[in-house]
Parts: structure tokens; C-alpha cells; sequence
């Protein structure tokens, strides 16, 4: 049971976070910049996942079309 739950998490957020935001081939490799770059697109896929976007990255494109306008909205802060 543990392995399988370790493929969910593999599979929800890892995996996303290789194919959408291309994690692997980051260069962000000094200081505290990987754990701020990780939190930063795991707090992304969460709220987007929390307003039902089952496709992170049509999620991130939509966001993208009004950048100082959706993201607030998507947080509730307008």
C-alpha cells in the first residue's frame, strides 16, 4: 500500500512538474533558489488543481492571457 501511494504522488505532482514547468532541465542550482522554484510551481499546480483544472498546462496558458488579472482572481485577492 505504501509503494502505490508513492505513485500517486509521483504521478500528480512530479510528474506534472517534469512535463509542465520541464523541472528536470532547470538551472536554478545555487543557494535556496531549487526549494523556492519547487514551492513556487507546487503551489501553482495546487490552486490551479483547487479551481478543477485537471490540465495544468491549459491552466497556466489561460492564467497567462491576462497575467496581472487572472492569477489575483484565481486567489480571490480582487
Amino acid at each position: 500500500m505504501i509503494v502505490r501511494s508513492q505513485w500517486t504522488i509521483e504521478n500528480q505532482l512530479h510528474f506534472t512538474c517534469d512535463t509542465t514547468f520541464a523541472e528536470d532541465a532547470s538551472k536554478v542550482r545555487t543557494d535556496h533558489g531549487p526549494e523556492n522554484m519547487v514551492t513556487r510551481r507546487s503551489f501553482a499546480i495546487c490552486q490551479l488543481r483547487v479551481v478543477s483544472h485537471a490540465n495544468i498546462a491549459a491552466g497556466l496558458r489561460e492564467m497567462s492571457c491576462e497575467p496581472f488579472r487572472r492569477p489575483l482572481d484565481l486567489l480571490d485577492l480582487i
